[in-house]
């Protein structure tokens, strides 16, 4: 395949219609001109690819048409959520080539600094959200731009895009219901190109097209002939002049066909050839350059006028890129931006302090941060007219109005995307897990999106995750687990998980203070069953920070959770002289309590309800073994649940959890 000199083959008549309505010259000349632009890049990146001077691309040669005709309508205040095939959208964005070719050479200057590759990221300053490689993520995070959007009534639009193949995600799913429900004004557009890398479309659904979708949702759905840049514009047009007036999200279906293969290395040999020539006669740009000469807006000239200037900028560009220095690495650099910078400032505790359980402490600590924070949203299953499966949002609608309190469909994924995007917008979301164990479902968004976000290119992301964990209430293997383990090896997660009424309400109010996301684990069997003093008001505890709930000399015990309860009941029960840590955050870590604590006893067990295998307590014995092996007078000893899912009947449960051998272990450590 060639173009004009490189990639398609010259056209010599059009095979699009266009209808250039009234239209004037300079519109129609600017939407050329702006498709012109990523093709010529385009062009000289797969040059630079063939010369091993990039190494690798996805190209969006056909598709011009979509990128630009959608982005070119949308406000620069407006944000739009493109993937690979985009390349319109960021220069549409006016974003300098040389920020655009340092990003893809992997250089400082870039928007990740080096941190990842081609499209995979967003920038603040235009407006631009970057996608990850699991395709649909991205659906529920416009959501949240949306829906903040929507609460501060700014009559935008938010704009993301997927392709047929990503529809097949339940992301899709999820984001489009969620759209629906609450009216957000969104425009999904899907670039239907025929194929999911080389699965054809057939294999990926059973319709002609995706405006069957829109009825199924109750939202409107359009098809577009994707080449046909004026028919992108027009529908366009139309759509966000009507969205901003009222909000409500639109499916957009634009036809087209991908070109070049998934991406360059994998070629395109499974295209019937047939099919390959029939598009490349539908080519976007020179269809609509001809065009443009039949109605004598340019001819041969003025088209080679553009398109010298169009290289000069490109090659100038490049020049510069390739004389940036290669990134130096620096460890302080990539440590210190996996986290958004948060500077704890404590707020003092009043002296006037009431009897509460822990799940009214909890309750209590999100109406003083609904208070504080006007922007902040709650979501979650059931948590606005029912107060939660738990009751802990009860009477909070009330106060606080049913924008703010959320109920949401049954979609951990779109949720957690939708917190995203409203951190995005410069608010603050808690979203309840309705059971930690529901996360799962989520898990992509938690461990890709939120935790890696700020990493990647420094968008910040100010979501609370409330988590009822844990086991000891019967309920078996989906509504018991404890699962904190598997995000504590995930850069870029906080993790904090109380123990008593008092610290679940400030360090509740901490993660929402944080910029960063935070999952906070509360025990089910806790919420009714412990009650202790907690001041009334706002205040908060520094994350990081152990508490020392028992001292003594003779052995360190390090816990968190209900792990804690086990633990001062089995230490008072015989009279045992040790240190009992409870941990209160597992990221960050408070290991120079630890180390101190070791330091005067010489021995020390680490007790948690996680399972034995690969629980916070490998990784905290594995440090102590490593560093502060020479204060040690026994082997460090970890006590967990067993290494199975956790069983229904209250004997088997029984057996699961650590109490019972803790207490043996803990005798055993104190008799070394």
């Amino acid at each position: 395949m060639k173009n004009n000199s490189k990639i398609l083959k010259k056209l010599d008549k059009k095979v699009i219609d266009y209808d250039r309505k009234d239209y004037k010259d300079e519109t129609l000349l600017d939407l050329y001109k702006k498709m012109l632009l990523p093709r010529m890049i385009e062009e000289k990146m797969i040059l630079l690819l063939r010369q091993n001077r990039i190494s690798k691309w996805f190209s969006g040669i056909g598709q011009e048409a979509i990128s630009v005709g959608t982005s070119i309508l949308m406000n620069k205040d407006e944000h739009i959520l493109p993937m690979h095939r985009n390349l319109g959208v960021f220069t549409n964005r006016g974003i300098p080539l040389r920020k655009l070719f340092s990003q893809w050479q992997g250089k400082e200057n870039g928007f990740t600094k080096g941190r990842d590759r081609s499209f995979h990221f967003g920038t603040k300053d235009y407006n631009l959200v970057g996608m990850i490689s699991h395709l649909g993520p991205q659906l529920g995070v416009a959501d949240g731009i949306a829906l903040a959007s929507k609460l501060k009534k700014q009559k935008n639009v938010t704009m993301v895009f997927t392709g047929d193949g990503g529809t097949s995600e339940g992301d899709f799913h999820e984001a489009i219901n969620v759209a629906a429900v609450w009216d957000l004004p969104v425009i999904f557009v899907i670039e239907n190109n025929g194929y999911g890398l080389s699965t054809p479309s057939s294999e990926q659904f059973k319709f002609n097209s995706f405006t069957v979708k829109g009825p199924a949702y109750g939202i409107d759905a359009y098809s577009v002939d994707g080449n046909n840049i004026l028919e992108v514009y027009s529908k366009i047009d139309e759509i966000t002049r009507d969205i901003r007036k009222n909000p409500k999200p639109v499916i957009l279906e634009a036809m087209t066909f991908r070109m070049r293969g998934h991406e360059e290395s994998s070629g395109t040999k499974y295209i019937p050839k047939k099919l390959m020539q029939y598009w490349e006669r539908r080519d976007p740009v020179q269809n609509y350059e001809l065009f443009l000469k039949e109605i004598n807006i340019i001819d041969d000239t003025i088209i080679s006028e553009i398109r010298n200037e169009y290289s000069q900028y490109i090659d100038s560009e490049i020049d510069i890129v390739y004389s940036e220095e290669e990134i130096e690495p620096s460890l302080n650099n990539e440590l210190s931006d996996v986290f958004a910078p948060y500077l704890f400032q404590k707020q003092e505790e009043s002296k006037i302090t009431k009897e509460l359980r822990l799940v009214d402490a909890i309750s209590d600590g999100l109406d003083e941060a609904m208070k504080k924070f006007p922007q902040l949203i709650l979501m979650g299953q059931d948590i606005a007219d029912y107060g939660g499966v738990f009751k802990v949002t009860e009477g909070l609608l009330e106060k606080y109005g049913r924008d703010r309190v959320r109920n949401t469909p049954l979609c951990e994924s779109a949720i957690i995307g939708t917190a995203l995007g409203l951190s995005i917008k410069g608010m603050k979301a808690v979203s309840e897990m309705q059971f930690a164990d529901f996360v799962s479902s989520g898990f992509t968004q938690v461990v890709n999106n939120l935790a890696k976000i700020h990493y990647r290119w420094g968008q910040n992301a100010d979501v609370v995750l409330r988590m009822p964990t844990g086991a000891d209430v019967g309920a078996g293997p989906f509504h018991s687990q404890s699962n904190e383990g598997w995000f504590l090896k995930v850069p870029g997660l906080k993790i904090f998980y109380p123990s008593n009424p008092k610290d679940a309400k400030g360090l509740l109010l901490s993660a929402i203070e944080d910029p960063n996301p935070v999952l906070f684990f509360e025990h089910k069997a806790l919420y009714r069953k412990i009650s202790s003093t907690v001041p009334e008001g706002y205040y908060n505890l520094e994350p990081g920070k152990a508490m020392l709930v028992n001292e003594g000399n003779d052995a360190t015990v390090i816990t968190y959770g209900y792990g804690v309860h086990w633990a001062k009941e089995i230490i008072d029960e015989n009279n045992y002289n040790v240190d009992l840590i409870d941990l209160r955050t597992l990221v960050p870590l408070d290991k120079d309590s630890i180390e101190k604590s070791i330091k005067k006893t010489g021995k020390v067990i680490i007790l948690h309800e996680d399972t034995i295998t690969l629980g916070i307590g490998a990784e905290i014995a594995a440090w102590i073994s490593q560093d502060l092996f020479t204060y040690l007078d026994a082997p460090v000893i970890r006590t967990g649940s067993l290494d199975t899912p956790v069983p229904f009947a209250r004997n088997l449960e029984k057996q699961f959890l650590p109490k019972d051998r803790f207490k043996l272990d803990l005798k055993k450590l104190l008799d070394w």
